[in-house]
């Protein structure tokens, strides 16, 4: 278990901090990027938590997410000891979670814009703020040089889509859905 008695280290005062393996970095790394991203989706679904009813599954997420940080804070070695990886189970639940709340929604017939109510609008934005930490988890699997669960990318992919349900959840079960209307203002 975690145990922090002192917040500030100075560790970090040039410009580098430590890896979950003990290894420095630069805070500029693709890898430390990727962290910093989870870590803002994680802080925005905890917003979203504020609007909504599925604050139990939100809370798992957020759990989750930082079972990815720990994730992505230890790079993959040869001959790993035991680390603490995404799953496939965990990606399993979420899958299980998306076709069961999107079962009771109506098919959509157009994009839907950000809104609908204060839940809706914070759980799209934080469906926003998880496809830019999935942008830089890509960037991290495609640094050669890096060694990446593939799992932790999934599940962010995931993520993004019960977020969107979610929100559509949170717009009266789809009937406050925010439909895109095609070049609409295009003619004055």
């Amino acid at each position: 278990m975690v145990k922090l008695d002192k917040i500030y280290t100075r560790g970090g005062d040039h410009g580098e901090t430590s890896l979950g393996d003990g290894s420095r970095v630069a805070k500029s790394s693709l890898r430390i990027a990727a962290l910093g991203e989870v870590d803002e989706a994680n802080a925005v679904i905890g917003l979203a938590r504020l609007h909504v009813a599925e604050d139990e599954l939100l809370g798992r997420v957020q759990n989750d997410l930082f079972d990815l940080g720990a994730d992505l804070c230890v790079p993959i070695a040869e001959n790993e000891a035991p680390a603490l990886r995404i799953v496939q189970a965990q990606v399993d639940w979420l899958e299980a979670r998306i076709d069961q709340l999107n079962a009771a929604l109506p098919p959509l017939t157009s994009f839907i814009l950000p809104g609908g109510t204060p839940g809706s609008a914070h759980l799209h934005f934080a469906r926003t703020v998880v496809r830019r930490a999935e942008r830089a988890v890509v960037h991290l699997l495609e640094a050669p040089e890096e060694k990446v669960n593939r799992l932790a990318l999934i599940y962010l992919n995931r993520l993004s889509d019960l977020l969107f349900v979610l929100a559509r959840v949170a717009a009266g079960n789809g009937a406050g859905d925010v439909t895109w209307q095609p070049a609409k203002h295009r003619h004055g």
